[in-house]
């Protein structure tokens, strides 16, 4: 019988997390699966589990992005790589929605266990990786500034409320300079976000975005005004990013930063707030993560067609 560890934060979302895990060992069982059942206490752990973790054919995350960030950091740092899944529990679920999932949790398993092993490109930042987005600057804070408790209560509502209060708030432009495939570049900025993915914040902002062509998207914006900033959303749903007034679009390996002056705010990758208050940045890929993954989306999110 093959080996799983199920990884619960107890902590994402509004699910009854005791009678969830238990349906999830039925169909896991059912599936050919001896499952270990572990949830979480603190921020963190995950990263811990994972990196003693005795070898598993399967490891899947439940709870919020930034718990599967937990899980595949430590899974880096492991000899022997474990292969992952991930079930969104949490509030935006940006990952799931790209993979084709729902809201059913059990129908997600289900799809994942009926799916394909595929190579995922992540990217790290100062080396730490993040899945699917890294962020600074006007409204990216919001993710890690809206308290737990506002979230349980209210959802994605939650999100809208912080980012209201970050919209009348005074808008800072930072200055950076960046360097990617030979060319250095300058400017003043609003915000900035380094992605492997179409969807964050609940919005899809890229298209064709492909999470193994070896490639990240780069997006920096100087928009500072208001009107201009509710102008760009606007546009954003109805038109291709690149081609939004004061927005800067690029697709690379490789890219370094560098801040003339450090921002208020960290970084947010993956929804969670970044521990590094360094003025210098690089970002990378790596090809060290294998998931199984739903069939829905492949053909879309995936260049390497094969399983």
């Amino acid at each position: 019988m093959k080996k799983c560890a199920l990884i619960c934060n107890p902590n994402s979302g509004k699910n009854d997390k005791k009678s969830l895990v238990k349906e999830f060992e039925k169909i896991l069982l059912e599936k050919g699966y001896e499952t270990e059942i572990i949830f979480t206490k603190y921020a963190g752990q995950a990263k811990k589990i994972i990196a003693s973790l005795e070898y598993k054919d399967l490891v899947i995350s439940l709870g919020g992005d930034g718990t599967f960030n937990e899980i595949v950091t430590g899974n880096l740092k492991r000899e022997d790589k474990l292969t992952l899944s991930h079930i969104p529990l949490g509030t935006t679920n940006d990952l799931g929605a790209m993979f084709g999932m729902g809201k059913d949790p059990a129908e997600n398993l289900k799809m994942i266990l009926d799916g394909v092993v595929k190579q995922v490109d992540i990217c790290t930042i100062n080396n730490n990786p993040f899945v699917y987005v890294a962020g600074i600057g006007k409204f990216v804070n919001v993710a890690y500034d809206t308290p737990r408790d506002m979230k349980k209560k209210f959802g994605y509502f939650a999100y809208l409320i912080n980012a209201i209060k970050s919209f009348n708030s005074k808008t800072k432009l930072f200055e950076v300079s960046y360097t990617m495939d030979g060319e250095e570049y300058r400017g003043l900025y609003s915000f900035m976000l380094i992605c492997n993915a179409s969807r964050m914040g609940g919005i899809d902002v890229f298209q064709d975005v492909k999470m193994d062509d070896s490639k990240f998207e780069v997006l920096l914006s100087n928009i500072s005004s208001k009107k201009d900033i509710v102008k760009s959303l606007l546009m954003i749903k109805n038109t291709d990013i690149k081609k939004v007034p004061g927005f800067y679009f690029y697709k690379t390996d490789n890219l370094k930063i560098k801040f003339r002056k450090r921002p208020d705010k960290n970084w947010c990758i993956d929804g969670e707030e970044l521990d590094d208050d360094s003025l210098e940045y690089e970002i990378k890929i790596l090809k060290d993560l294998k998931m199984l993954l739903p069939t829905k989306e492949i053909d879309k999110i995936f260049v390497n067609k094969e399983c």
